[in-house]
């Protein structure tokens, strides 16, 4: 696996266990569909969220919130959509979110973390 890889995946790892320690149950990760890939979908009793996680070990090429731009936002709205036709069961009664963490630091697990809520 790439180096960019790995450090993504840790950086999803530590967004996971961000939300489940604000509550949320984590429902998808990495899911993927024509047209792209959901890095995390996580919910509440009243809540889904689609988290997009930007992972960088320093902000030298720029905020990891800085690569969540219009057609990012664009691309994640239509997989949300693509998720939940696919997972109706799971969205009752939930209103959808869709959120960004931005993680930046050579370490994941102790990188500083943003959390931006509804990017869309």
């Amino acid at each position: 696996m790439a180096e960019k890889d790995v450090l993504g995946r840790a950086g999803e790892d530590r967004a996971a266990r961000y939300f489940e320690s604000l509550g949320y149950t984590v429902l998808s990760r990495n899911w993927r569909a024509p047209g792209g890939e959901l890095d995390l979908v996580v919910a509440t009793a009243t809540e889904l969220v689609v988290v997009e996680v930007k992972t960088r070990r320093s902000v030298a090429f720029g905020h990891p919130f800085e690569a969540v731009g219009e057609l990012k936002k664009a691309r994640l709205w239509r997989l949300a959509m693509a998720w939940i036709a696919a997972h109706r069961d799971l969205v009752q009664g939930r209103r959808l979110r869709i959120d960004a963490i931005g993680l930046i630091g050579p370490d994941p697990a102790t990188a500083s973390l943003e959390h931006l809520e509804g990017v869309v």
